[in-house]
């Protein structure tokens, strides 16, 4: 968008500047990540560019480490293992969080700001603290290195994701449709499905996704509540850079960086559509 033409020079200046500076700001955050991706096709096992890498000859790229990753048992027992896992937190933590918000919407609700202090806590408490609390409490009750003591855990670290998004989401939510729907005689049940989710189920999935991804990408805890047998694929990269240094670690690197651009453009997708429905944004 071009600037009007009364904008002072000084105005003018600071525009730019600005926009060089986020610029600047951005490209610190995405080089390391943009790094690996041609690293990841590296023909020989380091973790280097070579010079026939830097010259573009084709005898420097192979895709031998994303057929490592498809054809190798370990990876592909912790795929099934983060898929099975987050799957399942995501559904634990997805109900949770949704009644929770649900709750907390309510103008009656006592306590709120304690209950949602208390709700979004593992956000705010370092990742060591609640591993090592979940450790001592699973061994307790013997749910410690099962896949669901594990799920459990995540679900608790998923779950203020998807309050702090339904909650958002119930901003704008008009109330006097659920009177409206209780006087024409439906049940509280027909009433939540058939008016209050449908209206919130934009914020729902996008939570969902947010607690998928936490699950997906989380390490600390499945090291202090899992197994071997619990093996995700974070814990499994994790191994790997501390026993044998692969270049399959960077592809599969790259395939959760691509995984987690498409589930975050659904999310925005998602709040795009949530906005539209609850006319705070145009058609």
């Amino acid at each position: 968008m071009a600037l009007p033409a009364h904008v002072e020079p000084l105005e003018r200046a600071w525009y730019y500047t600005f926009r060089v500076i986020c610029g600047l700001i951005l490209f610190f955050l995405i080089a390391p990540i943009v790094v690996i991706i041609p690293l990841s096709f590296n023909a020989i096992p380091y973790f280097s560019f070579t010079p026939e890498m830097l010259s573009f000859d084709p005898a420097g790229y192979s895709t031998k480490w994303y057929q490592d990753f498809f054809t190798n048992p370990n990876w592909q027992g912790a795929v099934k293992n983060s898929v099975i896992i987050a799957f399942f937190a995501t559904i634990l933590s997805t109900s949770l969080g949704t009644l929770a918000a649900l709750g907390l919407s309510r103008s009656e609700m006592p306590f709120k700001k304690a209950f949602m202090a208390l709700l979004i806590s593992p956000m705010i408490v370092p990742l060591i603290i609640s591993a090592a609390g979940m450790y001592f409490f699973f061994s307790d009750i013997g749910l410690a290195s099962t896949h669901l003591g594990v799920i459990l855990a995540h679900a608790a670290l998923g779950t203020p994701y998807v309050v702090i998004t339904v909650t958002a989401t119930l901003v704008g939510f008009d109330h006097s449709l659920t009177r409206a729907g209780a006087n024409l005689g439906a049940s509280p049940q027909t009433v939540f499905f058939k008016i209050i989710m449908p209206l919130i189920l934009p914020g729902v999935i996008s939570g969902g996704l947010f607690a998928f991804i936490t699950s997906f990408d989380e390490v600390i805890v499945i090291l202090f509540v899992g197994s071997y047998e619990q093996r995700t694929i974070p814990w499994q990269m994790f191994s790997g850079i501390r026993e044998q240094i692969s270049p399959t670690i960077l592809a599969v690197a790259t395939i959760l960086v691509m995984v987690s651009i498409a589930l975050l453009t659904v999310v925005e997708l998602l709040r795009r559509r949530g906005e539209r429905l609850r006319g705070m944004s145009p058609a």
